[in-house]
This record gives structure tokens, sequence and C-alpha cells, in this order.
């Protein structure tokens, strides 16, 4: 039986690197773009056998030229743009790649091979100042700042294009979801790293912002396994992947310390140039129509994720003190 092929857009981030990993577990040959595979991430795809495609995510007609190379069953776009820390830099960059590359892909899509099956990582900043909380696919959008704002133009042209072209498309609302693998811009992993960073005795303090702020912070690797799920179904629709629980980042700060024998509360300093406001309503999803239609659970907790960011951040810091 030939392999199933999958196309990955973003491939080298977090998602890209699970997903990889349970596409190649279940059979599929997989092929990626990427602006910036290299290092340990590089090797990670090398050892898969993951093949790479260099891809400008303005240019269409490349695209189209590797759907016609590739071929592939099922493609995830993952591919998303942010600058700094926060989501409001580079509004112009913002719109072109995590918003206009979306319907780049579903054209593709419809002049190489209308069979494609495609899901986009869309996010619960579509949500942003939130009119319900929890947050359900009939959840009315209401994006705060340009990043979701982008994400809500491509999370629109997936529903146009599956009414209108009937193509197989399918919006994955991603709620915040953390790993080892997450970047140093996520709160998760700056915790987690100056955890490890403290017992070691390389820092002395970390310094936060709004310690009651909350979040719904959910395992990559579960994530990447409901956007599979999402391109198996008989029916393609759109589905919010989340935890369906909230904690603070108190509680972040405790689980991480409490981790390596240590107290927050005597290395944990509150920045007023970090402090950032609590939402009026709660950024909080509601996975019960995953549960239902996909069978989709997570299986991974919120202090187990932790644990393993923390373990992870130790060994790294470990090796370079003793290196």
């Amino acid at each position: 039986m030939t392999a199933r092929t999958a196309l990955i857009t973003g491939i080298s981030g977090q998602d890209g690197t699970y997903l990889s990993e349970l596409l190649v577990e279940h059979g599929y040959h997989v092929v990626g773009t990427s602006r910036s595979a290299k290092g340990p991430t590089a090797s990670r795809l090398s050892d898969l056998g993951v093949e790479l495609e260099h891809w400008d995510l303005r240019d269409e007609a490349a695209f189209e030229a590797i759907l016609r190379k590739v071929r592939p069953h099922e493609i995830y776009n993952l591919a998303a743009y942010t600058e700094g820390i926060g989501m409001y830099d580079g509004p112009v960059a913002m719109g072109e790649i995590n918003g206009l590359v979306v319907p780049r892909i579903l054209e593709a899509i419809r002049t190489v091979d209308p069979a494609i099956r495609f899901c986009q990582a869309s996010s619960s900043e579509i949500f942003g100042d939130a009119l319900e909380s929890p947050q359900r696919e009939t959840t009315p959008a209401n994006p705060r700042n340009p990043y979701g704002a982008a994400k809500l133009y491509g999370h629109n042209m997936i529903r146009i294009y599956r009414n209108h072209f009937k193509l197989f498309g399918c919006s994955a609302i991603l709620f915040n979801h953390e790993s080892p693998r997450r970047s140093f811009n996520f709160v998760t992993r700056k915790v987690a790293n100056a955890a490890a960073a403290v017992k070691l005795r390389l820092v002395e303090e970390v310094k936060l912002g709004n310690l009651d702020a909350r979040r719904d912070w959910g395992f990559a690797g579960d994530f990447a396994r409901a956007m599979w799920l999402m391109l198996q179904a008989d029916q393609a629709d759109d589905y919010v992947i989340a935890s369906g629980e909230t904690h603070s980042v108190r509680e972040l700060c405790e689980v991480a310390f409490g981790r390596v024998g240590l107290d927050y509360r005597d290395y944990v300093r509150v920045s007023a140039d970090d402090y950032r406001p609590p939402e009026a309503r709660q950024l909080v999803g509601d996975p019960a129509k995953a549960r239902q239609r996909l069978g989709w659970a997570p299986t991974v907790s919120f202090r187990e994720i932790i644990h393993t960011m923390v373990d992870t951040e130790l060994e790294k810091l470990s090796v370079a003190v003793t290196d």
C-alpha cells in the first residue's frame, strides 16, 4: 500500500515537530516547508525522514509547483508570523502571512487537486475580547489585535471555500498549548527556564507581569493529534481544541518552582512594564464538539506539562554549566 503524503507548512515550529512525529508513526511520507529549520529541529526532522521544500509564503505559483511535485493527500498550515513578544507588532506582515496565505493555499488546492484535505491552525485569539465564556465554535469572533484579526480572516476563508467550492477544509481553533519545544516568547517557557536557572544559581530572580492572569494551557502533542483527527473525519468542520480549564500564572510559578523544591515567592517579582490587566471574560475553550465527534481528549495534564518543561530546562542548563 502506498504511503499517504502530508505537507506541513511551518514544520520547524513546536506544533510542526509533534505533528511530523505523529504522522510518521502512522506511516505517512512527510514533507515540510520552513523558514528556519536548523540546529536540533533540523536534526529531529531529518531523523524522521522528513523532506524540506523552500517556499516563500507570498508566492502562490511556487506553492502550486510544490503540490504538483509532492502530491500530498493532506496539508496542515502551521506557518504563522509574530514579531517581538507582542501581537501588535508587524501588522502588515501578520496580515500577509497569517491571513492571506490561507486563500493562497486554498486556491492552489483548487487548481492542482481539490481532493486534498486541508487543516488550518487557527487561534483562540480570534475571540479576543470574548463575548462569552467558555468559547466554543459558535462564539462570535471579536479579535483585539492584528494577530487575531489575521487569523480570523484565514478562519473565515476556510468556511467560505468549504461551503462554496466544497473543499475539505478545517479550522483548528487552538488555545494555548505548551511543551519543552516552546519558544522563549511564551510565559510557560520563561517560567520553566527561570525555575531551573534559579535552582542552578545562574540567576537570582525573574520578572513577570500579572500573576493572576489565567490561561487555558494544553499539551502541544495532544493538539497535533486533534488536527490529524480532523482530517480523518467523514466531514470537514471547525473545532475548538483546548483543555477546557484555566490556570493562573501564579499557579504556573508555583508548579514550576515547586518542581525544583523552591518557593516561587522568593524569586518571582512583578514588573509594571509587563503587567497586563485581566480580561473581562476568560479565554477558555469548550472542547465538547471535538470530544463527541472526533473522540479527542487531552492526555497530558497541566502539571505534567510544566514538570516536563522544567526538567528539560534543568537538563539543558546543567549541560551548559558543566561544558
